[in-house]
């Protein structure tokens, strides 16, 4: 009785309080790589398996392997088989998930080119494939076995990319890696590339709370030329032939710039190690997009690139949302507001002591009105996430709301902060 009631307790223990899995115990030094097809409309999500590769090296903590953050729209877990035991976790938001919430989706199916990658396993392992429904609630839609010593598993040289070290702090294992990758400069441009990616980064380390903690970083900068500079905008008949088709009007927005050729930017970007891919474009337009744990792109030369770099870098690496609610969008009805969303900027007041609640002052009022009183307060502010309404984000101007200010607010500081120490630690 005493052995079933303990087994019992164990399975009820949050995955924090168990003992966390041994890196060696489970897995290689090199990269598994599982690419597929995330197919389907506003109300079903389907997986098709493409392929599976090796890669090297990778370069994620050891120390953290099961992600206790809880934040994306969609999650992988990998689990051994003989045992059962969860080994492997990540979260993360594709773009085919933006799209389920268009209008487009409720007429018709679609499918994105998707890749997710993880330490290479040593013995089979189970992979399981989640999305977050409508309550916030993940839910499993894919599910696999994968032996790694399968002869399909692709084990191929990786491709010959020049590559510039633009910072180098240390250790992989314990620093976050950035590769960014030139997207829309031909061969005789590469130069050009590689001083926009050094500015812009300048940029993304003049803000805090990166401003701070820079040692924590390695940036790489992977000199892939395209056959012709720029990018396509489709509203305007342009089109440019770019290594990753790169293009403006995503979901008939004119700012969103995006890629969904992420077959052909893992395939360039396996030269390095990498924990954040970010495609930078050589273009003067404004525009940008950015995916947590997935990609990352915005446009070199616009007088704002320095802080839609630093913007959408939030959003690919911080998890963060969007607080503005007053510009074009192509979402209906993008958060539930009876649920609290799983971004840490932005609240539905469902269940707001798991948000920012303690770096309100006592004096503040919840809500807090949008006024010169309390201009540099933390508080709780009406509009984000795209809605006037019903929708809350803690400060009333932020690197996440506008273009005005080039510091994310207190809220978004900690909520960085806490993504770099979990990854480096």
């Amino acid at each position: 009785m005493k052995k079933l009631l303990f087994r019992i307790l164990l399975l009820c223990m949050p995955v924090s309080v168990l003992a966390a899995p041994i890196y060696d115990n489970f897995f290689t030094q090199d990269v598994m790589r599982f690419d597929y097809l995330l197919s389907g409309n506003q109300s079903s999500s389907k997986v098709i398996p493409c392929e599976i590769k090796k890669e090297r090296t990778w370069s994620g903590s050891p120390n953290n392997l099961i992600d206790k953050q809880n934040l994306g729209t969609y999650c992988f877990r990998v689990l051994d088989k003989k045992s059962g035991e969860l080994i492997f976790s990540k979260g993360f938001c594709p773009l085919f998930q933006e799209w389920q919430s268009t209008a487009e989706a409720k007429k018709i199916d679609k499918a994105f080119y998707q890749v997710i990658r993880f330490p290479f396993p040593k013995k089979d392992v189970q992979l399981k494939i989640y999305r977050r429904d409508f309550d916030g609630k993940f839910i499993e839609i894919y599910s696999t076995e994968i032996n790694p010593e399968n002869y399909f598993i692709l084990d191929e040289a990786p491709l010959n990319v020049p590559v510039e070290k633009i910072l180098f702090s240390g250790d992989i294992a314990h620093k976050i890696d950035i590769a960014i990758l030139a997207e829309g400069y031909t061969e005789g441009e590469m130069d050009k590339f590689v001083g926009d990616a050094k500015r812009l980064t300048d940029s993304l380390f003049a803000a805090a709370p990166f401003s701070e903690m820079k040692n924590y970083f390695n940036v790489y900068a992977l000199k892939t030329p395209s056959v012709e500079s720029g990018t396509d905008i489709p509203g305007e008949h342009i089109y440019r032939n770019t290594l990753y088709n790169s293009t403006f009007f995503t979901f008939d927005i004119s700012r969103y710039l995006t890629t969904s050729d992420m077959k052909t930017i893992c395939d360039r970007g396996a030269v390095v190690p990498y924990d954040q891919l970010f495609v930078l474009v050589n273009s003067t337009r404004y525009g940008g997009g950015g995916f947590y744990n997935f990609v990352t792109v915005c446009t070199s030369d616009n007088k704002l690139s320095p802080k839609v770099f630093v913007h959408e870098f939030g959003h690919g690496f911080g998890g963060l949302a969007d607080e503005y609610y007053t510009s074009q969008v192509a979402y209906d009805n993008y958060y539930n507001l009876k649920a609290e969303p799983w971004e840490q900027n932005i609240t539905t007041l469902v269940d707001f002591k798991s948000k920012w609640a303690s770096m309100v002052s006592s004096n503040i009022p919840i809500p807090t009105p949008r006024t010169v009183e309390y201009a540099s307060k933390t508080g709780v502010f009406e509009g984000g996430g795209y809605m006037a309404k019903g929708i809350f984000s803690p400060m009333q101007d932020c690197r996440m709301k506008s273009n005005i200010t080039r510091e994310f607010c207190s809220v978004c500081q900690q909520a960085i902060k806490k993504v770099i120490l979990e990854n480096t630690k």
